[in-house]
Formats: structure tokens, C-alpha cells, sequence
């Protein structure tokens, strides 16, 4: 009972100072972020935001990967949305694409003094974030579809999270271009199994 009552008080403040630390990168962006000011917004001292994180940097990386589990919930469900697998695919990109235009915290990341420390965590450092996503969005369509070879499943999610983020962090086209252009390679690339007796 006290070592759950101990990770739940763990988590929580985990948590708060997640919640303040991006409300700072999102105000005053990388630079400006004070791990002083945010121990003392979240009422622990900085040593503690140090024992959690590690360093500054331990700070974005855990960002990131909170920001990324928005993401992966919300892919679930636009692919739940949708029954046939080229659909799947659309949604998936769609959900990504526009949730990223909209997000402050990921604007931030990709903007300004931020992107020194961030971008990295999205591109040249981004194994982690890519083999998490492609996991996750390779046991979600498996379950929809178990008659699709696991091997082109899981190369294909690796490939629309590789150009999806890409497209995240060079823009150039509506959201809804994107999608259908990913989804229709997708569908090329692990196709669906065709119905029994088609």
C-alpha cells in the first residue's frame, strides 16, 4: 500500500511539473524555461525536478514522449473510426497532421530558440519516438486486421510515421492531401487480404 501510495504521488507530481514546464517552453520557449520557476510553480524543490528528470534535457525528452501518448490515444481512436484499412491508414495521418497544427507545445518545438533542444528528439534523435509510434500503430491496425502479413504491417508503419512526421515538421500541403497521398502508398505497400471467395 505505501509503495503504490508512493508511485501515485510520484506521478502526480510528475505530472504537474510536466503541465508547468510546458506552459513555460510554450510562453518564454526552450531558453526561457527556468527549472527553478517550475519547481517552485509545482511547490517541490529543484533537486526533486532533477531526481525525476535527470537534467534539462531528461525534461523535453519526457515532453515529448507525453506528447506523444496524446497522439498515439487519438490515432486509436480515428482508426476505430474506420473499418476498411486504406481509411485506417488516412485517418491515422489526418488525426496527426491537424492535431499538430493546432498543438502549442508542438509549435513550440518546431519554432524558435525551442527547436535546438526539441527537433532533435523528433529527427536525428527521433529512433525512439518512430519505434514507439510504428509499434503502437502496427499492433492497432494488427488487431483490425490479423490476415495481414505482420513483416509489410510493421515496415509500412514505419514508413507513414517517418513521413508523417516529416510532413509535422515541413508543411507544405493541407493535412487532408497528405493523408489520402500516405494512405494510398500504405494500401500499395500492405495491402488488406482479399475477402474469402473474392
Amino acid at each position: 500500500m505505501a509503495n503504490r501510495f508512493r508511485d501515485s504521488a510520484r506521478q502526480l507530481m510528475r505530472d504537474a511539473v510536466l503541465d508547468i514546464a510546458a506552459e513555460e517552453v510554450i510562453a518564454h520557449g526552450w531558453d526561457g524555461l527556468q527549472v527553478r520557476a517550475v519547481a517552485n510553480r509545482a511547490g517541490v524543490s529543484r533537486q526533486t525536478v532533477y531526481n525525476a528528470f535527470g537534467d534539462k534535457h531528461g525534461v523535453a525528452e519526457a515532453l515529448i514522449e507525453r506528447l506523444l501518448d496524446r497522439f498515439l490515444e487519438g490515432i486509436d481512436a480515428a482508426i476505430a473510426g474506420e473499418s476498411a484499412l486504406r481509411e485506417q491508414w488516412e485517418a491515422t495521418v489526418r488525426f496527426a497532421l491537424e492535431t499538430a497544427a493546432t498543438e502549442p507545445l508542438l509549435a513550440a518545438v518546431l519554432t524558435g530558440t525551442s527547436s535546438d533542444e526539441f527537433l532533435p528528439l523528433l529527427t536525428t534523435d527521433g529512433g525512439p519516438v518512430i519505434t514507439r509510434a510504428r509499434d503502437h500503430v502496427c499492433a492497432t491496425l494488427g488487431g483490425y486486421h490479423p490476415d495481414i502479413d505482420p513483416r509489410a504491417l510493421t515496415a509500412t508503419s514505419e514508413t507513414v510515421t517517418r513521413l508523417t512526421i516529416s510532413h509535422i515538421v515541413l508543411p507544405l500541403h493541407t493535412p487532408q492531401k497528405v493523408a489520402a497521398h500516405i494512405a494510398d502508398l500504405a494500401a500499395t505497400v500492405a495491402p488488406a487480404p482479399a475477402a474469402a471467395g473474392v
